[in-house]
């Protein structure tokens, strides 16, 4: 079973291997023969590095050397040229720029980090824990603390994981029908974080706003585990040439420890994340986000806030803000006070939350008109930038049981894609020039793009059911959907064919 590194060994070690941009240690560095340790399936070698930190005086974690055989399978043509290449790295860096680059232009559309204009960005929880991923946490988000069977978990779509490594692969109390061990995931492996922005390319996903939780990065027993994963997605957007944008997340997180988040931000920056090239620009600076300011449900905190922007203005970065549906009319999921919506304008983008606002598809025609297209004309006329939320459906049956509460599987059916194409049909004729998409890997609350299984575990526990298409279904109609903010497919209100 995979097991990270021990970061209080690290410490101990001379030489540490540091992800750029990142102040957390990934593998700790054996100076006499200059590789790293790593998990089972990986060898880090620090010749093969692309990126090169020597100014930063730091050595790069980050291994892009792709398996052969699966480069095969995607192009047999440049099979050979990648086998050669394969060996051309481990004696100079240099090529591997060239390969990436070459074959970036010929699999994949290299994403541009200097703007968001015609780009589908995923949101990336990156939350999910197992037993035995060595983070000593138990199976976070997918069952309540370290108790996960069935009748008691706390997701409704069962990841795909037929394609992992042995090493990705964690075992559970489920089975499937014919009695074979259901398995999950953890976002802490970097093989499978990497494997999931290897989708983002395939597919045509420009890119990925990870989520850094205020309560998360605030807690000794959590943090580490969370700085692991940016670090993996850091290494995984520069192999795959996707952008990356941190969104920090207020849910639940006390005004009073603002200030933490400010914090963490400027460690980031000082530690170089201006230097990666997957770090997404706007306007001509860092782009950082901060999700759940003016939600009704949550206490106003209208100063907090107002210092919270000024001290990320202040590191000299664009704001994105995560806010609410109704915020231009301060009704219904938004908070109503006049003074939030002043707070509003010292943003660069606002991107409005509509998980959940919509569950037929005559509601998007309604949030279309009502919301996103007098939205945008009130951000053109405040010279703001402004991104539209769409998702693929939603159900949260098993996490509600878990709170004592009931829902209904399924709640909002995914229609076999049309209800994700409409909303971004609609988000387009509205105006939209860059789509977010609810989201990457959650599974919680059935929003997930990614990979998705058809086989579900026999139990107590139901799971909602994909089989009417194929496991990589929405990660290609967010390609699709990116092609059409792009002008390069016609609007249709057909969904798409393969």
């Amino acid at each position: 079973m995979y097991r990270p590194a021990d970061h209080s060994q690290i410490a101990k070690s001379g030489q540490v291997a540091v992800c750029p941009a990142l102040y957390a240690p990934v593998f700790p560095v054996n100076s006499r023969t200059n590789e790293s340790r790593t998990p089972r399936g990986h060898r880090a070698d620090s010749r093969q590095s692309i990126y090169d930190c020597k100014q930063q005086r730091r050595i790069c974690a980050p291994r892009f050397k792709r398996d052969a055989a699966l480069f095969a399978k995607e192009n047999a043509l440049l099979a050979p040229l990648h086998a050669f290449i394969v060996r051309i790295m481990k004696f100079r860096t240099g090529f591997v720029l060239v390969f990436i680059t070459f074959i970036t232009a010929v699999n994949g559309r290299a994403a541009d980090t200097s703007s968001l204009e015609g780009k589908v960005v995923c949101g990336y929880q990156g939350w999910f824990r197992a037993e035995g991923d060595g983070s000593g946490l138990g199976w976070v988000h997918f069952g309540a603390g370290k108790r996960l069977a069935p009748g008691s978990c706390t997701f409704d779509l069962w990841p795909d994981t037929s394609g992992f490594d042995d090493s990705e692969r964690f075992p559970t109390p489920f089975v499937f029908e014919d009695g074979s061990t259901a398995e999950l995931f953890s976002s802490i492996h970097p093989k499978t974080v990497h494997r999931h922005f290897q989708w983002m390319r395939e597919y045509g996903i420009d890119g990925a706003f990870v989520q850094r939780f205020g309560t998360v990065i605030a807690s000794q027993r959590e943090r580490p585990s969370a700085d692991q994963v940016l670090s993996h997605c850091i290494e995984a957007a520069m192999a795959e040439d996707r952008t990356l944008t941190v969104m920090y997340d207020l849910t639940n997180f006390p005004a009073s420890e603002f200030s933490t988040i400010a914090r963490d931000w400027r460690q980031i920056l000082a530690n170089g994340w201006g230097q990666n090239r997957c770090s997404q620009k706007y306007a001509g600076r860092l782009l950082v986000a901060v999700y759940g300011l003016g939600f009704a449900k949550q206490p106003a905190a209208i100063e907090p806030w107002r210092t919270l922007i000024a001290e990320l203005r202040a590191s000299g970065s664009s704001i994105m803000l995560g806010i609410p549906t109704y915020w231009r009319e301060a009704k219904g999921d938004a908070l109503s006070d006049n003074a939030f919506h002043e707070l509003l304008r010292e943003a660069d983008i606002l991107s409005p939350w509509t998980v959940g606002r919509m569950a037929r598809i005559t509601d998007v025609d309604r949030i279309a008109a009502n919301v996103w297209k007098k939205d945008l004309e009130w951000c053109n006329n405040e010279g703001k930038g402004y991104i539209p939320v769409i998702f693929p459906g939603f159900s949260w049956h098993n996490l509600s049981k878990n709170r004592g509460e009931d829902a209904k599987l399924d709640a909002i059916p995914r229609q076999g894609g049309r209800f994700l194409w409409k909303q971004a049909l609609e988000a387009k004729r509205a105006g939209a020039k860059t789509l977010y998409v609810a989201m990457f890997d959650e599974i919680d609350e059935a929003t997930a793009v990614m990979k998705c299984s058809h086989r579900r575990p026999v139990g107590e526990s139901p799971f909602v059911d994909l089989s009417d298409a194929p496991s990589d279904h929405y990660l290609w109609l967010c390609g699709q959907a990116g092609r059409m903010i792009r002008r390069e497919i016609a609007e249709s209100d057909v969904l798409p064919l393969r």
